[in-house]
């Protein structure tokens, strides 16, 4: 084994009758752990048209994963509460819809699915980034997100009341506005001020 025969990548060999050392793939080959035989789970899609369930239940645990995701992910040009106010639209990145718009109200859960598989407009797609089921958990968070922000008191348990305010200590910081914000970094260094000079005996001025 420590003289075996190999061959360097691409070179020809007389041992194939094609004559290439690097082999094709077996028709219908299929990578370890990429099967991917469940198609509604990994394309959102029922036939040509977006689905509207989630595969799996949204446990807490679901949801709280989906915001994780959102945050990192997302909120940077959709903002936390998926208004498109991110900080990068902030700072002059194009402004994406608001998920509180009828339209995506109205949108099959699985387009959000697509959206994220795809791309969409500006938007890249982040299936390299983020795996199917945390795709799965952002569009459960973004219908939360929805759901949070249209709520009336009939979608709450008896007894519970829609809050006006923040609680008691929270603060809820306005939004961060790049041209009127001033830092230490572009605040203009005051002119530099003239010397200083004294007068000398007989009048003459010296520095």
């Amino acid at each position: 084994m420590q003289e075996m025969p190999y061959q360097r990548p691409l070179v020809a060999s007389d041992f194939y009758a094609d004559q290439r050392s690097a082999r094709p793939i077996i028709a219908g080959t299929v990578a370890r752990g990429h099967l991917d035989a469940d198609t509604y789970f990994y394309t959102g899609k029922i036939g040509s048209n977006d689905g509207d369930y989630l595969p799996f239940a949204a446990t807490p645990e679901v949801l709280a994963r989906g915001q994780q995701r959102f945050n990192i992910y997302c909120a940077p040009c959709h903002g936390e509460l998926g208004d498109g106010n991110g900080m990068i639209v902030q700072r002059g990145f194009k402004h994406p819809p608001s998920y509180h718009i009828e339209r995506l109200r109205k949108a099959p859960i699985g387009y959000f699915f697509d959206v994220m598989t795809h791309g969409y407009g500006k938007m890249p797609d982040y299936s390299e980034q983020v795996e199917p089921a945390d795709r799965w958990a952002i569009a459960a968070y973004i219908r939360a997100l929805q759901l949070s922000q249209h709520a009336t008191e009939a979608d709450l348990p008896a007894g519970t009341k829609i809050a006006s305010e923040p609680p008691p200590g929270v603060i809820i910081m306005p939004p961060y506005d790049t041209q009127a914000a001033t830092t230490a970094a572009s605040v203009p260094p005051p002119p530099p001020s003239a010397p200083q000079t004294t007068a000398a005996k007989g009048g003459a001025q010296k520095p």
